[in-house]
């Protein structure tokens, strides 16, 4: 596979200079269409071309050729300077490398670079840009200067950032090819019943709300597990509120719950579903029970079930954490969590100015502890380990 993408950074990088704005749509089109399952994604890798421009010139590929001599519709306007050099934002990003900082799985990437700094290296490699053209680049790429943070938690794998790296590229093979891509964790366990929570909220001066001096389990009427689905596609999310163990079962239950509700209706075409999920807890990657219960699900949806664990220690680099669990901590802020009614109703009425969109349900299931998976179970599970660290990267197949 590096082969082929070397071959095609190769032929990108001798045509580009040569070939209009056209002219380059169609050929990585074309290289896209000739590799076939995950083309897109690939040239997208190795050239930088924005995914809907390749989409693009897969629709014109099997169109008639233009007739007027323009590349570009009606309208359209000065090309953009990403337009004009498309070697610029591969070039950029490679400045800025996300993972030589650790963390490409942040919702916002990190840079310590000035965009001064960054103007004046890109000019030493060919590229017309200023500085405010590299602020506009990297606002667009998601990239933001920020201070440190203290994130690391025990000692790091050797293979973190390559894994980091790896769940990228996947989950941008997956959305390139129209396949649901889910985050999921199960958020802090909550005490239901009139406790203190963090945080201030507006009410009538000198009329706070009084609630129990402390927080013990036995004056609770439950002990609430939110266990979340974020489909990072779409910017959506299904909580399941149980009230019982957070185990495997429970897990994948609250994902299946999710393809009933939210996933099957908009993925029609879905043939396969790629999981993101932490090393440990119920969705443990060592965890024989969680592999047996997926494939459970699998034979029930018959789709074939993709999972992608990361690291051990880097649990707060799970996009649920930041693109939901965050959202909703804040939406309870400084409100006694009383009943199961009202975890459910704050939590479905999480919303943010990006369009994040919850859903919450009420689990009241029992779900038993102690479950022994045999080896002679696990030996008939149509289980497929990835060739890089199989034991985090694994497929699922629904079994006939």
């Amino acid at each position: 596979m590096e082969a082929t993408l070397n071959g095609i950074r190769q032929r990108h990088a001798a045509l580009a200079p040569h070939l209009s704005e056209l002219q380059l749509r169609l050929w990585a089109a074309s290289e896209a269409e000739n590799l076939g399952w995950g083309g897109i994604a690939r040239v997208f890798e190795a050239t930088g071309i924005a995914v809907s421009t390749i989409r693009r010139g897969l629709k014109e590929l099997h169109q008639p050729p233009r007739t007027d001599g323009k590349q570009r519709n009606a309208g359209g306007g000065r090309p953009r300077a990403e337009d004009r050099d498309p070697t610029l934002l591969t070039d950029l990003d490679a400045l800025v490398d996300p993972t030589t900082r650790g963390d490409p799985e942040s919702p916002l990437r990190w840079t310590t670079k000035s965009a001064e700094k960054l103007a004046r290296a890109l000019r030493e490699k060919g590229h017309k840009v200023s500085q405010r053209l590299v602020r506009r680049l990297l606002r667009e790429q998601d990239y933001s200067l920020q201070s440190n943070r203290k994130r690391f938690e025990g000692k790091q794998n050797p293979d973190r950032d390559a894994q980091f790296q790896y769940i990228s590229t996947e989950v941008a093979r997956f959305q390139a090819l129209g396949q649901p891509v889910i985050s999921v964790d199960a958020k802090k366990k909550e005490l239901i019943g009139n406790f203190h929570q963090k945080g201030q909220e507006w009410q009538k001066k000198g009329e706070p709300v009084e609630t129990e001096a402390y927080d013990f389990r036995s004056m609770a009427e439950y002990k609430a597990t939110p266990y979340g689905v974020y489909d990072l596609t779409r910017n959506e999310a299904l909580v399941s509120v149980g009230i019982d163990k957070d185990t495997a079962e429970f897990a994948v239950v609250s994902i299946e719950r999710w393809w009933t509700e939210m996933g099957k209706p908009v993925y029609l075409d879905a043939t396969d579903l790629l999981i993101t999920a932490d090393c440990g807890g119920s969705n443990s990657s060592r965890g024989r029970l969680w592999k047996r219960e997926l494939q459970g699900l699998a034979d029930r949806t018959g789709l074939t079930l993709s999972v992608c664990h990361f690291p051990p220690g880097t649990s707060k680099w799970n996009k649920i954490e930041h693109r939901l669990f965050s959202y909703i901590s804040k939406n309870w802020r400084g409100r006694p969590l009383t009943s199961l009614e009202v975890i459910v109703s704050l939590i479905g009425g999480t919303q943010t100015d990006k369009g994040l969109s919850v859903r919450a349900t009420l689990d009241k299931n029992a779900h038993a502890t102690g479950i022994k998976v045999t080896k002679k179970e696990m030996d008939q599970l149509q289980l497929l380990r990835d060739n890089f660290h199989g034991e985090w990267n694994y497929t699922l197949l629904p079994r006939d």
